[in-house]
């Protein structure tokens, strides 16, 4: 069992962060990157997007989470993807991280780097070694430290995403906390857009990365606003042992409560990058029950939270259920119309829009008010089997087209 507590990247032993404003973003005045540090070697563990265009970033940390156990720093930028620069993008990351081993006294393979923002252009190096070398001094173990970290990553986000939690393994305490950010180009297909999550657990390298394999498939790729997978796609977990936990080498009973917890924060990150989306006014959540395989089931509720005119309706107010069935009908996945129920949930109340796949005797006017509170949740059920996902999207509105229509200026 886990407890929620305040707090980011720096919740956990050991762990600083820092953000700051470099100049990466042109004429603004907003923080633009961020630095995460270890005080100890963290073992770490990595997804990665599989859009086979792939920002330069991803394609060196992934050979360095492949062929180093531990890292110590994620420096992070801001207002800049780095993708699609060929060559001299792939030299940029690697200066980053000399640049940054440097300031902080660590080796320049235990430096993570990320970018976001616009693709197509090349990062502007004096600048990002200009912040490797101003973030070490802003370094905190903080709370601030995270919060202003946090800040640094966002894009188009109009908010800091961040979680933690606290858990007793072994008769020690143990804590996981984590910021990301997305907002657009939101419709992952390996993990999520950039997430960091920090735990002073010792867990090794192979259960860390296991565990988040998994837990990605039923959180971040769970999650979509706009169906467009982002070149730059990134989660990292860094766990560097400070709890004083024993080492968790195996699937046991610590492990479990662990990979609970770390569910938990994966989660929470999901939803709030889906109540975030670029433009949406509300957070709307799709759960498909009764399906054959878990597979089945996160197809159906993808689907119906991926498809435009449902999220339309759903930024409407208007109870459109013919939307949702449509979308579960094109998913690929077979079942039978007419055993179909469909449902709609907020604080506003509950309503069965469909029974048996007719409509029953709703209230319009209930609908639109279930519809008009944040979060809406959407319940459909096949009744063909046994199992269930659950995936996070929300409204389109007329605002997401008008943030994407000028998006470098």
């Amino acid at each position: 069992m886990y407890t929620i507590i305040n707090g980011g990247v720096t919740a956990a032993k050991g762990y600083k962060a820092a953000g700051l404003r470099a100049g990466v973003k042109p004429n603004k005045t907003n923080k633009d990157m961020a630095m995460i540090l270890s005080d100890v070697p963290a073992v770490s563990a990595g997804v990665f997007t599989r859009n086979v265009v792939k920002a330069a970033p991803v394609l060196v940390d992934r050979d360095t989470i492949g062929n180093y156990e531990t890292a110590r720093a994620i420096v992070v930028n801001s207002g800049n993807a780095n993708a699609c620069t060929g060559a001299q993008g792939i030299a940029n990351v690697k200066a980053t991280m000399e640049e940054a081993a440097k300031a902080l006294g660590i080796q320049a393979e235990e430096v993570l780097v990320c970018s976001t923002g616009v693709i197509g252009q090349q990062l502007p190096l004096d600048v990002i070694l200009k912040g490797c070398n101003m973030l070490p001094e802003a370094l905190s173990s903080e709370i601030e430290g995270g919060e202003d970290a946090a800040e640094a990553i966002l894009t188009t986000d109009t908010c800091k995403k961040q979680a933690a939690v606290t858990l007793e393994l072994d008769g020690k305490t143990v804590t996981i906390g984590a910021m990301c950010k997305g907002s657009g180009m939101i419709h992952p297909n390996m993990g999520t857009m950039l997430g960091f999550i920090t735990t002073d657990a010792a867990i090794t390298k192979e259960l860390l990365q296991k565990a988040l394999s998994e837990i990605v498939e039923d959180t971040f790729n769970m999650v979509s606003v706009d169906g467009d997978t982002s070149t730059n796609d990134t989660v990292f977990v860094l766990a560097n042992g400070m709890a004083g936990n024993g080492m968790m080498a195996e699937e046991n009973e610590d492990y479990e409560a662990f990979k609970e917890a770390l569910t938990y924060i994966c989660e929470s990150l999901s939803k709030q990058i889906a109540g975030d989306g670029e433009g949406c006014t509300r957070l709307f959540e799709v759960t498909a029950y009764g399906a054959a395989s878990k597979e089945e089931a996160k197809t159906l509720a993808k689907s119906v939270v991926t498809s435009s005119l449902t999220k339309a309706a759903v930024f409407g107010k208007d109870a459109n259920w013919g939307r949702i069935i449509c979308a579960m009908g094109y998913s690929g996945v077979n079942f039978d119309p007419e055993k179909v129920d469909i449902s709609l949930e907020s604080e506003a109340g509950t309503l069965q829009l469909v029974k048996d796949g007719i409509a029953t005797d709703y209230s319009e006017e209930l609908a639109t008010e279930i519809l008009s509170a944040n979060p809406v949740r959407c319940e459909v059920n096949v009744h063909d089997g046994e199992y269930e996902a659950t995936a996070w999207g929300c409204d389109l509105t007329y605002e997401y087209v008008s943030i994407n229509a000028d998006y470098r200026s």
